[in-house]
């Protein structure tokens, strides 16, 4: 599994994945599908998007990755979780297929498979595919979308998809398909040319989110959710939407959604305002979504966050400033095989940090994080497990304090 031991379980080929394509009779191809890629946000974007189908009377499936507690978080319908019993009858009945073609697919590839599978068994209306890595040489990337989905480019994965903003752009626009439509969520200079060019040989009209939609302001609600003005070309198209995200990184994302939601009502899909207010204003919660600035305590005011890379640290970085707190402790943990410097030296200096590590084998060794850290000016105890860690927070903190958890994935999961 590349989200727990990296490079090793990352593959350069679609072999495998279209041969177990060919294996169970092509399941894709038996309901529609919308595709997400990009850095960050492309899981908000899943799930938002998710979320408005369902409430707009769609079964609606939704494949994402890595899971946080429970590996059927990645396939559901209609919010649910696949049944444990579903995934061990089909793991069970899985080998009998494979074995004649000789196949040895990575956790991945089979995961892939079995999304597939089992939405086409339950006959989906549509499902929300979210990529895993990149998007060229994604397992997903054999299924010919309604509409393909590119939310940002950012710094992250360098060394398997390129280290500059271009090749890591040409890498998701893979993604992009012949007549297929595509929104991208961020104009940037670096990746625009490479949108437009890939976009121009596969005959796929182009949009860019951020050049239509954009919110204006935003707040929180006495009811937690939080409030986008949203303005088309210049004027307001949608006031007062609320989203129970608290990520004020959300305003970024919420564009990219109204502006795929578009081209999909244009294709002929039946969703109203009314479907896209409620269906944001109830996103995490219709569709099981964790780790987006979640609230996890009061009383210490207690939030995580997967934010991991460069540019997923600046937004909760932002947002802790946004926060009113006396004293920041921030419980973190990082994986060791990404650029930790480019994450450190965005931190606050004014914390108590409480360096851990999480129970895979990429974590980073929290004294060696610590000492690195030390560097950049944070100071703070090493801790051997998270749950050490987040105790000692917990401890530490007074009530009118601000306890943070984040740096990676896999310590947020750890304490939800």
């Amino acid at each position: 599994m590349f989200h727990r031991i990296g490079e090793a379980a990352y593959k350069n080929s679609l072999d495998n994945t279209l041969k177990l394509d060919g294996i169970f009779g092509h399941p894709h191809r038996n309901y529609k599908t919308v595709h997400v890629a990009g850095t960050n946000g492309k899981g908000s974007v899943s799930h938002m998007l998710a979320a408005v189908f369902q409430t707009a009377g769609y079964k609606t499936g939704l494949y994402t990755s890595p899971h946080l507690k429970d590996f059927r978080e990645r396939i559901k319908i209609n919010g649910q979780m696949i049944s444990q019993e579903e995934v061990i009858e089909w793991v069970e009945n899985y080998p009998g297929k494979y074995n004649l073609w000789n196949l040895e697919p990575s956790f991945f590839e089979l995961t892939v498979a079995l999304a597939f599978d089992y939405f086409s068994q339950q006959k989906v209306d549509i499902a929300i595919i979210e990529v895993g890595l990149g998007g060229r040489l994604d397992s997903t990337n054999i299924i010919a979308p309604e509409v393909s989905v590119i939310t940002n480019i950012g710094l992250d994965h360098i060394n398997l998809l390129g280290g500059t903003l271009d090749k890591i752009a040409t890498e998701k626009a893979g993604i992009i398909k012949s007549n297929v439509p595509v929104v991208v969520g961020l104009t940037q200079i670096e990746t625009k040319p490479v949108f437009t060019e890939i976009a121009r040989t596969k005959h796929s009209s182009l949009f860019f989110a951020d050049q239509e939609y954009v919110a204006s302001y935003s707040m929180l609600g006495f009811d937690g959710k939080q409030i986008l003005n949203i303005e088309r070309n210049g004027k307001v198209a949608f006031p007062e939407i609320k989203l129970d995200l608290a990520g004020v990184y959300q305003a970024k994302n919420v564009p990219v959604v109204l502006k795929t939601l578009d081209i999909l009502i244009e294709k002929g899909w039946q969703i109203s305002r009314e479907n896209i207010y409620e269906g944001l204003a109830n996103a995490a919660k219709s569709t099981g979504l964790m780790g987006r600035w979640q609230i996890i305590g009061n009383n210490p005011l207690t939030v995580c966050d997967t934010g991991h890379n460069e540019d997923g640290i600046k937004m909760v970085v932002e947002q802790i400033r946004n926060t009113p707190y006396k004293t920041l402790h921030f419980v973190f943990g990082v994986v060791a095989d990404k650029n930790q410097d480019a994450v450190l030296r965005l931190l606050p200096t004014d914390a108590a940090y409480y360096f851990t590590r999480a129970a895979i084998p990429r974590a980073m060794n929290e004294q060696e994080l610590a000492q690195k850290a030390a560097g950049f000016g944070l100071k703070g105890e090493s801790y051997s497990t998270v749950a050490e860690a987040f105790n000692a927070a917990k401890v530490n903190a007074g009530k009118n304090d601000l306890i943070f958890v984040g740096g990676s994935t896999f310590v947020v999961a750890e304490i939800l």
